[in-house]
């Protein structure tokens, strides 16, 4: 316990050093009133708009379209990486698009995803999909590829078929890297769902910003820069939470 609140106090210092500076440079005038507002003025805005339902209602959708790809990618991450290392034909598929297509910056893809899909929740699902997925993949494959053959060949001496044997054993063997990645991918989820609105969108929080950037609203224009990092922070805790019930009895938690 004290080992944890030691972790959470350090964790803290940085935070503290960048509200500081925020506030010097509010406070000496360094940066105008008009350009930088004061800590306080922000998150005194924050605290308000919290009880606006039409701020809310912004939220709920951009965590919508973050759980929706959110969870395809899980899904798909998981499902392939896991058939990747079952099957060497579909391992073999799947190496050289790995390769090809994990390097690139999906942001790149937005266009076409705007193109083909629309503007509304469509394409940005798939834009969040489409980066989350890569590290979940990634995660899955490399962490089943880990996996002692030895305990597959035990299942299946007992009779458990090969199919069985991979998403029963092998997925459970290989679940502290396959929750890494999927922690990766939410976290990446939470950035590629707000630049996605930033760019297109006549809702999320994403487009709070850009709107009143256009309105010259600088403390309504930091609230959702606060609002995206409190609901990562927030989702980042559920999932630590969900990981270490998961993996209750694994060495890497002893």
């Amino acid at each position: 316990m004290n080992r944890r609140v030691a972790e959470i106090a350090i964790g803290a210092i940085p935070i503290l050093m960048l509200l500081g500076l925020w506030e010097y440079l509010t406070v000496t005038k360094i940066a105008p009133p008009t350009l930088l507002p004061s800590p306080g003025a922000v998150f005194t805005r924050f605290v308000q708009l919290l009880g606006d339902s039409n701020f809310l209602g912004h939220a709920a959708v951009t965590l919508y379209r973050l759980f929706c790809g959110f969870g395809l990618a899980v899904i798909v991450g998981i499902g392939l990486g896991i058939a990747g290392v079952g099957s060497p034909l579909v391992g073999s598929l799947l190496r050289p698009v790995i390769r090809v297509l994990a390097p690139v910056p999906k942001i790149a893809l937005y266009p076409a995803f705007m193109l083909t899909l629309g503007f509304d929740h469509a394409s940005k699902i798939a834009l969040v999909f489409a980066d989350a997925m890569f590290p979940i993949l990634l995660a899955t494959y490399q962490g089943a590829l880990a996996v002692d053959t030895k305990l597959v060949w035990s299942a299946r001496a007992m009779g458990v078929s090969r199919t069985k044997a991979l998403f029963t054993v092998v997925l459970t063997a290989a679940l502290p890297s396959i929750l890494t990645g999927c922690r990766i991918g939410l976290i990446i989820s939470c950035i590629v769902v707000f630049l996605s609105e930033m760019i297109s969108s006549t809702d999320g929080l994403g487009h709070l910003l850009v709107r009143a950037a256009r309105n010259f609203q600088t403390v309504d224009m930091f609230v959702p820069i606060i609002a995206i990092s409190v609901l990562g922070l927030l989702l980042n805790a559920a999932f630590n939470a969900l990981r270490a019930r998961l993996l209750v009895g694994f060495p890497e938690e002893s």
